[in-house]
Formats: structure tokens, sequence, C-alpha cells
């Protein structure tokens, strides 16, 4: 597999899990003012941010090919969220699911910083299992 190709997986991941964690901790920010949990995901997405190397992060975009992408048209599934709950919800999975990806690519392109991912990864964990505990406990005091 050509490495451009490897390297195009590894720029939407990076990118979709710095989004994710952005819009996570927007809602902390803004919506919920828990400065615990917004600053505990804006430490994992600057973690994330420091793990790709100048290098990897401009061939990756060298790489990006958005114009002919075949998953960029957005569907059904992406519409629907019922309330902040489920924006939340959709956008840890989101992170999660990223940084698996990138976990299992970065074996290919950069082993080096696969551990490092990891440990990003399962501290998310424990931030979705306090962020939803949160959201639970606010939810029974309304």
């Amino acid at each position: 597999m050509p490495k451009k190709t490897l390297l195009r997986v590894i720029d939407v991941n990076f990118n979709r899990s710095k989004e994710g964690l952005r819009v996570v901790e927007d809602i902390f920010r803004f919506i919920f003012e828990n400065n615990v949990l917004r600053k505990k995901i804006r430490k994992l997405r600057h973690a994330l941010t420091c793990i790709a190397n100048e290098t990897l992060l401009k061939d990756a975009i060298l790489s990006r090919n958005s114009k002919d992408d075949i998953g960029k048209d957005i569907d059904d599934l992406e519409l629907k969220r019922n309330d902040i709950n489920s924006i939340l919800y959709c956008n840890l999975q989101r992170a999660k699911e990223s940084l698996r990806v990138l976990e299992e690519f970065l074996k290919v392109i950069s082993f080096e910083k696969v551990s490092e991912i990891k440990k990003i990864r399962y501290k998310l964990y424990q931030i979705e299992k306090e962020a939803l505990k949160f959201c639970s406990n606010n939810a029974n005091n309304n």
C-alpha cells in the first residue's frame, strides 16, 4: 500500500479526533461551565497535537484529497442529535474511534507514537466516564 494512502488515513483521523475533542471541550466550557472536565479534554487535544511532529503532519496534509473523498457527504446518522448530551456522546465516540484508527495505522508509519496515542485513548475512556457521570448528576439535579 502506498505511503500516501496511509497518510490520508492518518490525516483524517488526526482531524477527526481533534475536532471531536474540541466539540466536547466547548460543551464543558460554554454549556456546562465545568472547567475541570474542559481542562482535561483540552490537555488531551494538545497532547495529540504534540504527538504528531511537524513532518508527519505536513506529509499527511500534503497527502490529503478532500475533493475526491468518497465519504465527505453528510449522511442521516450525522444529522441526528437530540440534545447536548447526544452531541457530547457522539463526539466522545468520534474521538475514541479515530484514536484507535491512529493507533493501528501509526504502527506502519511511525511506530514510536503508538503507545502515546494509546495512553491518550485510555485517558479519554476515563474522562468519558467522568463526563457521563457529570451529565447524569446534572440531569438529576434539574
